[in-house]
């Protein structure tokens, strides 16, 4: 027997959260299990309009674990899924698999072929109880994943971050860069392999690098290093705060952002370019350290 708490939960924000301890709540003996899916929906409804993640499915699962779920389920989201009538995916995924007997969705929840199934016809069903929930609400807005997303891509970092109730991260592999922070004395971590996670605006920012099991506090630019010529489009690069002699290329990382320190500018040369990165690492190390 299980209480099963479905939804996309990209970000496992404070929304979901709320759901996530409902289920804790009412849990008992009962197992509660996140029925999550993936890819995103809307990938393969509308490719063209596929949201960026703000969660990888990795960190998706592990959140949603720490956030009171003992059991996470995700389904491959296929055309063939989305065609389920949805008399099926009651019976065939939350019956007979799952063994629901507390089923706990958002207000907008839909399912099956055309969105034809909502919280109407999920309360019809007698073999569980369905309980709907309001996303908590924060200056009587909806906490979501469209918003917090928004926020990220504005730069507004420190708006996502009390939204998530912790800081937004990258997950991808340290690639090679332009190599030019090593030449003036502030090796970055350039990290690839992030093309579909929600990046925030170009700027700098503080918040921290992890490798394995470091987490170094660090400095981060996200841009085009306008003060040089030739660089190869957007980067994303962290410079781990007073460490030396790091090798971190091939290994996975991960950056998080705590808050934003300033936009990207172009400098008039080397010298006041490294004068206002010492500023910037002052401050990222001043505010990490809080």
């Amino acid at each position: 027997m299980s209480i099963v708490v479905i939804g996309n939960f990209d970000g496992v924000h404070k929304g979901h959260q709320q759901i996530l301890n409902r289920a804790k709540a009412l849990a008992g003996d009962e197992k509660i299990i996140a029925l999550t899916f993936d890819p995103h929906p809307v990938s393969i409804f509308a490719p063209e309009r596929t949201p960026t993640l703000l969660t990888i499915l990795s960190d998706k699962i592990e959140l949603l674990k720490i956030h009171n779920a003992d059991q996470v389920a995700v389904i491959k989201f296929t055309k063939e899924f989305a065609a389920m009538a949805p008399e099926d995916f009651v019976n065939k995924v939350l019956v007979d698999q799952l063994k629901a007997t507390t089923v706990i969705v958002g207000q907008n929840f839909t399912y099956g072929f055309k969105a034809a199934g909502n919280i109407e016809t999920l309360q019809a069903h007698k073999e569980f109880e369905t309980v709907v929930m309001d996303l908590q609400t924060d200056d009587a807005e909806t906490i979501s994943s469209t918003r917090i997303r928004k926020a990220i891509v504005a730069g507004e970092v420190e708006s996502a971050r009390e939204m998530l109730s912790r800081p937004h991260r990258l997950d991808g592999i340290v690639v090679h860069g332009e190599k030019r922070g090593r030449e003036i004395g502030y090796p970055t971590a350039n990290l690839g392999n992030i093309e579909n996670q929600t990046i925030p605006a170009d700027g700098v920012y503080a918040g921290w690098l992890t490798v394995g099991i470091d987490r170094w506090p660090a400095a981060i630019s996200i841009g085009t290093n306008p003060t040089f010529e030739g660089v190869r489009g957007r980067q994303v690069e962290a410079y781990a705060l007073d460490q030396t002699g790091l090798d971190l290329y091939t290994k996975a990382a991960t950056i998080e952002f705590g808050w934003r320190l300033r936009e990207t500018l172009k400098f008039d040369g080397l010298e006041p370019l490294l004068q206002q990165m010492a500023k910037d690492c002052a401050e990222a190390r001043r505010l990490t350290e809080l």
